[in-house]
């Protein structure tokens, strides 16, 4: 007779899958129920007329964590995924010149004087600033917040001051860089949370730090080749993971999480029962009417949520030598395009855009002699109202021409052999709230205490990981977000 406790994971996005392998080395029995015909969520990777593309993270940063992740769960990074160091770090386009970002400390000082005269000392004050700033807050990011005194845990106090709560994130990189195009170098980086860096809390500097000293990574195959190695390392420890099988409903009784219901019926009972969905649409569509008071529909409305994007997968006939794999190409007016993005929230003729270009590296990606193409652009969610029926062609112009103009590629359109375009529209009919892809907003009154807790509030016996929780988006914090939960379930477990 099986006497071990079982978990119910409800998602197989990366993190989903992390506190899979972590629960199932610590002995328990898991059961994972992904509604997709593939693992990863938004980690997951997409095939097309021979090319793979992956559907989201490009950039892996902070790569010991994931190695951690791993070990925890008794395996190593090296056995299962291939990891390539990019250097450059990426290129960056303005309007008037381009130049590549490296982590290698004099080549990047050497290229900030050549194209910033005078501003190259504030390079190693900001590495060393910074590198105060991230060993006191990135512990914050590891510990859960279920109430106010853990606040007033001795390492939050201490990252406090840290905060600069009064500047945002451009803003408060002028006291390393006057520049403003410099200042943008150390600054984009907060579309990786789907924030504007003219709203971003100061805090996310710790951004750009983090690529400028622990570089980063490429995926042999692609970043979705993660969430594969996870899936692999769960059958193999005797997890079952269950595709095309979606949920209707979380069990809830008398306040405790019993199960889960499959859209076709079925209903499953376990111990815990760990979310791993977008919250948003969680919360509105996988409960049953009063059981969530401070995450009802009309709360979560009031809600402040990311950005969502407009993405484009091209596979390419020939190479394009002339790009780098990461290339960032910056709006000439680039705050006027963020507040038309996430005030107006409006479509933007003048935009800015990451393009990768992975083939460069990986000959894995593409037929041979082929491209794979991968162009991510901020757009609105879908609280803007904006049909991407009538626009989604609109946009795909403005983007071939922009590849064009921006990046000289004057023959693009001739070129593409095979294209999959996802809208904001499309993120939302895959079950992500507005096509906020970034998942809740992550400006201060929405983090730490204020995100949508890892051990659930209203619920007991139930646990959130994934962007939509503490510590919020990006693949380093979404695989923290698992080990916290799991860290909560086996101090629950035990107690019991």
């Amino acid at each position: 007779m099986n006497n071990k406790k079982k978990i119910l994971i409800v998602g197989a996005g990366p993190g989903g899958l992390s506190a899979g392998m972590l629960l199932l080395s610590k002995g328990y029995d898991v059961e994972i129920f992904e509604k997709e015909r593939v693992v990863g969520g938004r980690n997951a990777e997409i095939k097309q007329d021979g090319f793979t593309f992956d559907v989201g993270p490009t950039i892996l940063t902070v790569k010991f964590i994931l190695d951690e992740i791993f070990a925890e769960a008794g395996e190593k990074t090296k056995d299962y995924l291939h990891f390539d160091l990019m250097k450059p770090l990426y290129r960056l386009y303005y309007d008037d010149f381009s130049f590549d970002v490296t982590n290698d400390p004099e080549k990047m000082k050497e290229t900030i004087k050549l194209r910033f005269p005078g501003e190259e000392n504030g390079y190693d004050l900001f590495m060393k600033k910074e590198a105060i700033r991230f060993e006191r807050l990135y512990p914050c990011l590891q510990k859960p917040y279920a109430n106010f005194f853990d606040l007033l845990r001795p390492m939050t106090l201490r990252a406090l001051p840290s905060l600069h709560v009064t500047k945002n994130f451009f803003d408060y990189l002028g006291k390393y860089f006057k520049d403003q195009k410099l200042r943008l170098a150390f600054t984009f980086q907060a579309k990786y949370i789907g924030m504007s860096p003219f709203k971003c809390p100061s805090l996310f500097a710790i951004l750009p730090y983090m690529e400028h000293k622990y570089g980063i990574y490429h995926v042999r195959g692609g970043l979705s080749k993660i969430s594969i190695a996870m899936a692999e390392i769960i059958k193999k420890k005797g997890g079952t993971l269950t595709l095309n099988t979606g949920i209707s409903k979380i069990i809830v009784e008398n306040g405790v999480a019993k199960g889960v219901k499959l859209q076709n019926g079925e209903e499953r009972y376990g111990d815990t029962v760990v979310l791993n969905a977008d919250f948003a649409h969680a919360a509105n569509n996988l409960f049953e009417p009063g059981i969530l008071k401070k995450y009802s529909k009309e709360k979560i409305n009031k809600k402040a949520f990311s950005c969502s994007t407009y993405m484009m997968y091209l596979g390419i006939k020939g190479e394009l030598l002339e790009l780098s794999h990461h290339n960032v190409v910056i709006a000439k007016n680039y705050k006027e395009n963020m507040e038309n993005v996430y005030d107006k929230k409006i479509i933007s003729d003048d935009f800015s855009m990451y393009v990768r270009n992975a083939s460069l590296t990986d000959a894995t990606l593409a037929p041979n002699g082929m491209t794979n193409m991968y162009i991510l652009v901020p757009m609105p969610n879908n609280s803007s109202g904006i049909d991407w029926n009538i626009e989604k062609t609109h946009v795909r112009k403005l983007i071939l021409d922009a590849l064009e103009k921006r990046l000289g590629l004057k023959d693009i359109r001739d070129r593409i052999v095979t294209e999959k375009i996802i809208t904001p529209r499309d993120w939302e009919n895959s079950g992500i709230h507005l096509g906020a892809v970034f998942n809740l907003d992550h400006s201060l009154d929405q983090m730490l205490l204020f995100r949508p807790h890892n051990k659930f509030e209203e619920v007991d016996n139930l646990y959130i990981v994934g962007g939509g929780t503490h510590p919020g988006s990006g693949l380093p914090t979404i695989y923290e977000s698992a080990r916290i939960a799991t860290d909560l379930i086996l101090k629950n477990l035990k107690a019991r």
